[in-house]
């Protein structure tokens, strides 16, 4: 969820930079550009209030215009600025520098030039960006006489120096939005680590209690007050059906251990009224079969509750020398049946209960051997792969259908076509219990061409220390 949230957050917050920075350095750019514009009009009011006397007086034109002249060279050697007072018809002058300049045909100045001629001076010239490298600030004011305008103060700046400081602002802007970038990405990644810290450990506890530990909770520290809320609602509900699976276990295993003294009473007075009975009687029989089949479904009911109840004391396991070991135990029973009994596997290890793990394998041989007919095979293989170690015990039986491979597992479940076999439907049950105290699964297949494959996996890491 981190990896999707903080994207989000760091493009929007660079959005909201970027919509802040770019207006910044328009605006920067435009003052700067707004304070040489003042500059320049300053010097063509001066210049213009110069030029309007240089005709007055038919005695001092000559010299007033030297002076005007001299006043123009010292401005353009000093800035480098040109600088020219024309006439109405814009080829006739009072004076200019540098020698050569005049108006321009087109552009910029000849706005510029007719604008002045209205008796308006120029406010608000083109924008002079920082890649525009041949751009020129021009800027007229009239030279008014009696209220006609009669020449125009007419200059035109380079921009290398206006074009400099745009360019040193925003490189100062944009380092400043870089710092701001970074900050908001480090206020982002604690903020997402601020929001979703919680869900992470509710996820956490979620797994565990899904994996079967049912004892794991959330700490209703830190994070938002929703989180907190959901937190603290999540140890309530975990705590609520901790405590029903607890009674539902609790029960089970009273009632099958009550039940057993009763049972084995009632079997004894079975035995002693058959002794009243002629020799092979088929009631008395049938009766004693389902007292001692009632008797196996209680132990079995009582096995069920202690493994789902006990926690699973979890060691480094050969899981191969203890699968040796289970076949060899159940050799002499396949023999019997004409069942062949193989085992393959090496030195493989894992992380298991090594009583638990030969329980259900008893019970999955114990399966195997049952369904499997006459001369035909049951194997077991260990394996390990990548980070857990199986044991595959596939069997060459009649196998099972679509539907009852979902089922298969479930308490006091047996398939229609199995009824008569021997057992209560609990074996399978227990199993999967015991391994799954120890992080371990058991899972169903089909075996090819016919028959079914039961793979047991446990982890081969050690287990998490708990707090």
């Amino acid at each position: 969820m981190r990896t999707r949230l903080l994207p989000l957050l760091i493009v929007l917050m660079a959005g909201v930079l970027l919509a802040l920075g770019f207006p910044l350095a328009v605006s920067f750019a435009a003052g700067q550009q707004q304070r040489v514009v003042v500059d320049r009009i300053d010097d063509t009011v001066r210049f213009a209030a110069l030029a309007q006397f240089v005709t007055a007086s038919e005695g001092a034109e000559a010299e007033r215009r030297s002076m005007l002249q001299d006043q123009l060279n010292r401005y353009y050697s000093t800035y480098g600025i040109h600088v020219g007072i024309f006439l109405r018809d814009g080829k006739s002058l009072m004076a200019r520098a540098p020698g050569n300049w005049v108006v321009p045909a087109e552009g910029q100045g000849r706005e510029a030039f007719r604008e002045a001629l209205t008796g308006r001076r120029s406010q608000d010239p083109p924008q002079v960006w920082p890649w525009d490298r041949d751009g020129r600030l021009v800027v007229a004011s009239p030279v008014v006489r009696d209220g006609d305008v009669v020449a125009v103060v007419l200059t035109d700046s380079p921009t290398d120096q206006l074009r400099e400081r745009v360019i040193r602002g925003w490189l100062l802007i944009a380092a400043g939005e870089s710092a701001a970038m970074l900050l908001a990405v480090a206020a982002a990644f604690r903020l997402t680590g601020w929001v979703l810290r919680p869900v992470r450990v509710l996820d956490a506890a979620t797994h565990d209690i899904a994996t079967g530990r049912l004892n794991s909770r959330v700490a209703a520290a830190g994070g938002p007050p929703e989180l907190r809320r959901l937190a603290r609602s999540f140890n309530e509900m975990a705590d609520n059906v901790e405590g029903v699976l607890e009674q539902q276990r609790t029960f089970v295993a009273d009632a099958s251990h009550q039940l057993r003294n009763p049972l084995a009473a009632l079997l004894l007075r079975i035995e002693l009224l058959a002794l009243e009975l002629p020799e092979g009687n088929e009631e008395i029989a049938s009766v004693r079969t389902e007292g001692r089949r009632l008797a196996q479904v209680l132990d079995d009911l009582l096995d069920l509750a202690l493994a789902e109840h006990a926690s699973a004391p979890l060691e480094l396991t050969d899981i191969g020398a203890l699968a040796d070991e289970r076949v060899a135990s159940w050799r002499a029973v396949a023999e019997d049946k004409g069942v062949r009994l193989t085992g393959t596997g090496g030195a493989v290890t894992a992380w298991a209960d090594p009583i638990a793990l030969s329980s259900a394998l008893d019970a999955v041989i114990d399966n195997a051997v049952k369904f499997t007919p006459g001369g035909a095979e049951v194997t077991v293989v260990v394996a390990s792969r990548g980070e857990i170690s199986t044991v595959v015990v596939t069997d060459e039986g009649p196998g099972l259908t679509e539907d009852e491979l979902t089922r298969v597992g479930d308490r006091f479940w047996r398939s229609n076509r199995h009824q008569n076999v021997k057992g209560s439907g609990l074996g399978l049950s227990i199993s999967r219990a015991l391994l799954s105290a120890g992080g371990g699964t058991i899972a169903y297949a089909h075996h090819e061409p016919q028959g079914l494959e039961v793979t047991l996996t446990v982890p081969r890491t050690p287990p998490a220390p708990t707090a």
